[in-house]
């Protein structure tokens, strides 16, 4: 696996390492992030993900995953799909995106009156909503830590997290909860959540493992 990641993420390496360690090894391309802001993600996308692409073309992967949910969701569905055709093109590989991938995963469930939890600042929150809304889903609330030090996305914990979710689950009374973002410790805390909740967990980096299996899947 190839992945394309922002510069700050502390997580979702890890995550993939050890939901995908039977079936593929992962190489990361770094995307330069430290701030969580639309203007900071737009710049990633312009200016340092074009480079980030090529160099994860070296490796000749066989999936490669855009590894960055807010900044997929950022220009809307139809920027995202075309930048899954560069990636594909470029690399020669399937591209994975996880915005996509998380659509993917909600619809799975058969349900689509969701609650979101992110680790994010509002302005993010909104793109969030729209993806999701674009895709047919009902986004009945959504609520972020108010974050937007990339590398302090990582900061909460998997108690922080849950404690939160649970919470906004009370509120919402939603038919699944999407824990968004990549740099968030979210997959830790899905048992602890589904355990008090009852409802399906949707997290960013399961999501994506999920998507990357279904592809190597069909590769063989």
């Amino acid at each position: 696996m190839g992945l394309l990641i922002p510069s700050s993420n502390t997580v979702m390496e890890r995550d993939l390492r050890r939901s995908l360690a039977d079936v593929a090894e992962l190489y990361s391309a770094r995307m330069h992030l430290v701030e969580t802001t639309a203007d900071a993600e737009a710049a990633m996308l312009d200016t340092y993900l074009p480079q980030a692409i090529e160099d994860i073309a070296s490796l000749r992967p066989t999936v490669t995953i855009f590894g960055c949910t807010s900044a997929g969701a950022l220009r809307g569905p139809e920027y995202e799909r075309e930048l899954c055709v560069r990636i594909a093109d470029c690399t020669q590989s399937r591209a994975v995106s996880t915005i996509s991938s998380v659509s993917a995963a909600i619809c799975k469930t058969g349900r689509h009156r969701v609650a979101v939890l992110t680790p994010y600042v509002d302005e993010l929150n909104a793109k969030i909503r729209s993806s999701l809304g674009s895709d047919g889903l009902e986004i009945l609330d959504i609520e972020g830590f108010g974050i937007a030090d990339c590398f302090r996305l990582a900061e909460p914990t998997p108690r922080e997290i849950a404690d939160r979710a649970v919470k906004l689950v009370e509120r919402a009374r939603p038919e699944v909860l999407f824990l968004s973002c990549t740099n968030f410790r979210a997959l830790e805390a899905v048992d602890a959540i589904e355990s008090v909740t009852g409802i399906p967990v949707v997290t960013s980096n399961g999501a994506v493992a999920s998507a990357v299996r279904e592809v190597l899947d069909k590769a063989q």
